[in-house]
């Protein structure tokens, strides 16, 4: 028979049992809830060529479709009559997150009533529209963002509810907003901004959850039927049915320009994405170029940088030149057929006689090559003809351009690309398509 020592005894274990449970209980649940990485989905604008993705701000969640830009510092919104948030904060003049968001001056309101994104003692700065070319006017502010989707495994989504995030709205003047919306696709609302910057997305979120400083885009070459890409934040795995692309991967180094090249100019490096190429091959014979023209001079000229708001890749006229006679000499070989230009492009041909395309490679810094295939290289303007999918920038009005060769979005679709800041380091698996891939996939979020 038990006695009453027993009992108490057994009484005590019981409740020491009970809390332990309770307690691995409770941290295998913080350890499940903290998420590892985001993911964002992307979709293409087959009008504009852009893409962009969806994310929600405030209390109550104000929807906002925007534009994709790795150049841009940070978030910028149009905040008009339709966002009022209850969580909205205005970031003052003189503090940090005014300093790191390189504040210009500091606003008052006198033309609007005071309300969300109208505020007196507010950090100003001047967000860049990267399709009209100009700047706008915007505050600096801190409010709820939502509805991206966190990963703790491969592909398992739950919803992000990130406060205090730093973003920037531009509100409506006398003449609307549409105007500083110009360019812009249709319904979007803003630019989210992926440079590198304390305050851009990848950036804030990997302060706030103790994230990989890394980011990886997997720009869709179509959103229809609903198939979009993925931006994924802070880090892998990158699963794109039915891989997981981490393992497809090759690494170079990024570079940094010392200059600014972005659309503000100041003493800090550029907060763009710089590679190093160090030659173009066509068919494996190195191309004949301006090799000056390569490397980043005193200035910040010169060099290679990538963009998502460029559709087609831009050469320095040096560059271009030799790139397009190589191909188009390597074409003939193949039996493809040139016909008239279609403008941007320079070497156009006739899509019945388009088969197995001239392979282009960028041999970058490490030894690395990243092989752009004829998917990315070769643009289908109409049923009967296919050119080249790069652009003389020397030819375009008024573009003496600073970086020799600018990388677009064409090129980079159905690529995965991993920004490794971090490591300083760039990720890119060439064609997708050679691993039985896609990012232009159905997403099941």
């Amino acid at each position: 028979m038990a006695t009453r020592c027993d009992i108490i005894h057994f009484f005590i274990f019981s409740i020491a049992l009970l809390s332990l449970l309770s307690s691995s209980s409770s941290l295998a649940v913080n350890a499940a809830s903290k998420p590892h990485a985001f993911i964002l989905p992307i979709e293409k604008d087959p009008r504009t060529l852009q893409y962009s993705t969806s994310v929600e701000m405030g209390t109550p969640p104000f929807t906002l479709d925007l534009v994709i830009d790795i150049r841009e510092r940070f978030l910028w919104f149009e905040c008009g009559s339709d966002y009022n948030s209850s969580t909205y904060h205005p970031v003052r003049c003189g503090t940090n997150n005014c300093i790191q968001a390189k504040g210009t001056d500091c606003i008052t309101c006198i033309n609007h009533p005071l309300k969300t994104g109208c505020t007196n003692n507010t950090c100003g700065v001047q967000p860049f529209n990267p399709f009209a070319d100009f700047y706008v006017s915007g505050d600096v502010g801190q409010d709820t963002l939502s509805s991206a989707h966190s990963t703790t495994r491969a592909r398992a989504p739950s919803n992000l509810h990130v406060p205090a995030f730093v973003s920037s709205c531009v509100y409506p003047d006398k003449f609307g907003v549409e105007g500083f919306l110009l360019g812009l696709a249709r319904g979007k609302k803003g630019v989210l901004g992926l440079a590198n910057t304390a305050i851009s997305l990848p950036a804030q979120l990997a302060t706030k959850y103790h994230l990989q400083r890394k980011f990886a885009l997997c720009l869709p070459s179509t959103s229809k039927f609903k198939k979009l890409g993925d931006l994924f934040i802070g880090g892998g795995p990158y699963y794109l049915p039915p891989h997981d692309a981490s393992k497809f991967l090759t690494y170079t180094p990024l570079v940094t320009n010392p200059h600014s090249t972005g659309p503000i100019f100041d003493d800090d490096p550029s907060a763009e994405y710089f590679i190093d190429v160090k030659s173009i091959k066509v068919d494996g014979k190195t191309v004949n170029v301006n090799s000056s023209l390569l490397s980043i001079d005193k200035q910040g000229n010169g060099g290679t940088k990538l963009s998502t708001v460029i559709p087609y890749s831009r050469l320095h006229s040096s560059i271009y030149r030799p790139l397009v006679n190589s191909f188009v000499k390597k074409a003939a070989v193949r039996k493809m057929k040139r016909v008239a230009s279609v403008a941007p492009f320079g070497a156009c041909f006739n899509s019945r006689r388009v088969g197995n395309v001239p392979a282009i490679d960028l041999v970058l810094g490490g030894g690395v090559e990243w092989r752009i295939h004829g998917a990315n290289s070769m643009v289908k303007v109409n049923k009967k003809v296919q050119c080249l999918g790069f652009v003389d920038a020397g030819l375009e009005p008024g573009s003496p351009i600073a970086t020799s060769i600018v990388i677009g979005g064409y090129q980079m679709e159905d690529n995965l690309l991993e920004f490794d800041l971090a490591s300083s380091r760039f990720g890119f698996s060439s064609s997708l398509s050679l691993h039985n891939a896609t990012c232009s996939h159905f997403r099941l979020l």
